[in-house]
């Protein structure tokens, strides 16, 4: 393999390997392998109909699976670091990542050569500080310093939720996104006219990139930051709340959310694989009805209402 490439190794408790699997997916566009050897020899006779197992495979921890996943060089592999941290620890999966294959201080320089202004939806246009020519188009611009936390906007959960957030947001919403992560949902809210965003996350670094984030682009006396469960950090009601997360979150948060969404709000979702959308669903149908449906390369985006409203 190119030494440009940087491969990530995420050791998991063997039971928690489709979890992971499922989390590794959304890094990468290309697939990933992954190592388990939990049910060694049935596997072995039940494929091959033999036996006789390699010593060396016998060795291997049969408790943990590694998932092994390959970044390009042109992507970043310590903002997949950072969103892998982060969602394994949103679902309660215990895990070690190890890295190989690049530098450490080439990372943060290397891809900010590929990280272009972006244009999304019909009113914004994401630029990353670096940028110093470019066109805004008519458009809001959005200044970003992603740091190590997930969030650029290239990616197709965060570009559909901001479609849908242009679409829905109503003038003057109060706005509550759960995950924030590096907060550019929270900080296009608030370009597109939101009065007011909080921005929730369990990762203390991806708080502090949020602030920063709210600070560049002039809107940081209208965003909060908080740290910690989304349950007993927040209160209030608001307008449009968004979770761009993976689904067994979004059905975990989507508990919570109708007691944070004033009467006629939005609930815009994202993060979601086309395979899981059933599952959202079917968790979500007691309580929401889906206002738009949208869809890109496999990855399902909705706004949703409260029933009734």
């Amino acid at each position: 393999m190119n030494d440009n490439w940087t491969e990530i190794k995420i050791t998991v408790p063997a039971q928690s390997a489709g979890t992971a699997g499922d989390i590794a997916n959304m890094t990468v566009p290309h697939g990933i392998y992954i190592e388990d050897y939990s049910d060694l020899e049935e596997g072995a006779m039940e494929i091959a109909h033999i036996d006789l197992i390699d010593e060396d495979l016998l060795q291997k921890d049969r408790t943990k699976a590694i998932v092994h996943i390959y970044i390009s060089p042109e992507d970043n592999p310590a903002e997949a670091v950072s969103f892998l941290e982060e969602r394994l620890a949103a679902c309660g999966v215990p895990y070690e990542i190890e890295l190989a294959g690049c530098k450490m201080e080439d990372w943060i320089n290397n891809w900010k050569r590929y990280f272009k202004p972006i244009p999304v939806g019909e009113r914004l246009l994401i630029r990353p500080v670096w940028e110093e020519n470019f066109d805004p188009q008519g458009r809001a611009v959005l200044n970003l310093e992603p740091g190590l936390a997930f969030g650029t906007g290239a990616h197709e959960t965060t570009r559909l939720c901001m479609e849908l957030m242009e679409k829905h947001l109503p003038a003057g919403a109060d706005v509550l996104d759960m995950g924030c992560g590096s907060g550019i949902l929270s900080v296009a809210a608030l370009l597109l006219g939101a009065q007011s965003a909080v921005g929730v996350d369990i990762d203390p670094l991806a708080v502090k990139t949020a602030v920063e984030n709210a600070r560049l682009n002039g809107v940081e006396d209208r965003f909060t930051g908080v740290c910690g469960n989304l349950a007993e950090k927040v209160t209030g009601k608001y307008q449009l709340i968004a979770a761009n997360i993976v689904a067994d979150v979004v059905i975990l948060l989507s508990k919570d959310a109708p007691a944070f969404l004033a009467p006629g709000g939005v609930y815009i979702i994202s993060g979601i694989i086309d395979t899981r959308e059933e599952d959202v669903l079917a968790a979500l149908s007691g309580t929401f009805t889906v206002l738009e449906r949208r869809e890109d390369r496999g990855w399902v985006a909705m706004a949703l209402t409260p029933r009734g409203s």
